[in-house]
């Protein structure tokens, strides 16, 4: 099977560095091999998305010198297939009438996962879900086995979570009808037979999620790299409220985006120049031998 790679931004705000340092190592990766790159605009939160910010991602990865392969995969065009997904679970899901408030309530805190569902309706008869259907339109959750989950990371090695005592039985699909992306993502890598997917650090957790439902659908496992955040010089990790460390602000300002390529690179411990092409890259890449260890400290910009 040939691999492929992917790069899937949320059209809910700008692309900043510590994105566009993901995306960049993902096309490296598969390309260095002379894999497929995909792209897909994780649009299924509608509510939260920005008008005409996918077009303006895209044209940002393409100022980059990143190209793919096809047209770009929309998800909020593919509501189909995640629920066909949800009817192949089959006994696997239930419905949930807990407000988040109320799992607040009953449950601790388990760091940024937010608090661990209970099982509150994990065990409720039909009677009583109809009962409550009248009054509350249901999400859908997972029903969580027991146990530690282990896997390799290309990067972080081997890791294991416990999903049930982590975040317990998670979302599906949400009250409102918006299909999790827990969900969508596993169903899309999987419809677009991605084989390896490199992002950040922050999703090292879900992937013991992913993983599961991967299995129950009867899918190919992707291969996984998860890179360190980037980090601000604050310390804090980036986020789409730093302005002056977005690609927006960089194009605007007329950037050489070899220079941005280029600082990346050394980021993430390339050798590169003051500004290359990211095909310039491809010949020193391999993803095992990056030191890519604890957070990137983005202390200044060197243009």
């Amino acid at each position: 099977m040939n691999e492929r790679g992917r790069f899937a931004p949320s059209p809910t705000g700008e692309l900043h560095l510590g994105n566009a340092r993901s995306a960049l190592l993902s096309w490296l990766w598969a390309r260095k091999g002379g894999g497929g790159y995909a792209i897909r605009i994780e649009d299924i939160d509608t509510p939260r998305v920005r008008p005409g910010m996918a077009e303006q991602q895209l044209a940002e990865l393409a100022w980059l010198g990143l190209d793919w392969d096809g047209p770009p995969v929309f998800q909020s065009q593919r509501t189909g297939l995640y629920e066909d997904a949800l009817q192949k679970l089959g006994d696997h899901v239930y419905e949930c009438f807990c407000s988040r408030a109320e799992i607040a309530a009953a449950s601790a805190p388990h760091g940024d996962e937010g608090p661990r569902y209970p099982g509150t309706c994990a065990n409720l008869t039909r009677a009583q879900r109809a009962e409550r259907r009248r009054t509350r339109s249901p999400s859908l959750r997972l029903r969580v086995p027991p146990g530690p989950l282990a896997f390799h990371d290309e990067i972080a090695a081997d890791q294991s979570f416990d999903t049930r005592q982590l975040v317990g039985d998670f979302v599906l699909r949400r009250g409102d009808g918006i299909f999790a992306y827990q969900l969508a993502v596993v169903v899309d890598d999987g419809a677009m037979a991605i084989t390896q997917v490199l992002r950040g650090a922050d999703l090292l957790a879900s992937t013991a999620r992913q993983i599961l439902l991967h299995r129950l659908l009867g899918q190919r496992e992707p291969r996984w790299a998860h890179v360190p955040l980037v980090i601000a010089a604050s310390g804090e990790r980036l986020s789409k409220r730093d302005k002056s460390l977005s690609l927006s602000a960089l194009r605007k300002r007329g950037v050489d985006p070899r220079q941005v390529v280029a600082h990346l690179a050394r980021l993430s411990g390339l050798a590169a120049r003051d500004a290359c092409e990211a095909r310039e890259l491809l010949g020193g890449f391999s993803l095992p031998k990056l030191p890519l260890r604890g957070p990137t400290r983005i202390d200044a910009l060197p243009y």
